[in-house]
């Protein structure tokens, strides 16, 4: 039975660039840094040989995003970044101010996707991608 929720996952093609801009550009804190390999970890993500090195980053709420580099196998790129492909997934984030936050992230790395735009009464919300193009997406609610 599931008892609650532990992280969200992106894997990226360097760790240390996606740290930098996670921790200085969207300001998550660095909770600890792994490296793993050997017969558990390949048995794990089904890889012969798998070597990875990841951190774990998160906020005052809890909530983890696991930042995943594969050193053994190499990733490739994605044949779509299509919002709308199965198996697609974004992170969102809260913001006091929408308008500020997606032009200093846009500024600073981020790809903006559209500038943000009121869904309902109060709640505005824009998508965006990280420089691994892993969607992002921002919401202010005001309600």
């Amino acid at each position: 039975m599931i008892t609650s929720m532990n992280h969200t996952g992106f894997v990226v093609r360097d760790l240390d660039s996606s740290l930098e801009f996670y921790r200085d550009v969207i300001g998550l804190r660095v909770v600890r840094t792994l490296e793993r390999h050997g017969e558990a970890i390949s048995q794990v993500l089904g890889y012969e040989g798998t070597h990875i090195k990841g951190a774990l980053m998160g906020v005052a709420d809890g909530h983890v995003l696991e930042l995943i580099q594969y050193v053994h196998p190499m990733g490739t790129e994605r044949h779509s970044e299509e919002r709308n492909n199965l198996g697609a997934a974004h992170l969102a984030f809260n913001v006091r101010d929408i308008d500020s936050t997606f032009a200093q992230l846009v500024s600073r790395g981020a790809r903006g996707l559209n500038p943000p735009a009121e869904v309902a009464p109060g709640r505005r919300v824009c998508y965006m991608q990280d420089p691994d193009r892993n969607w992002i997406e921002l919401i202010e609610d005001t309600n």
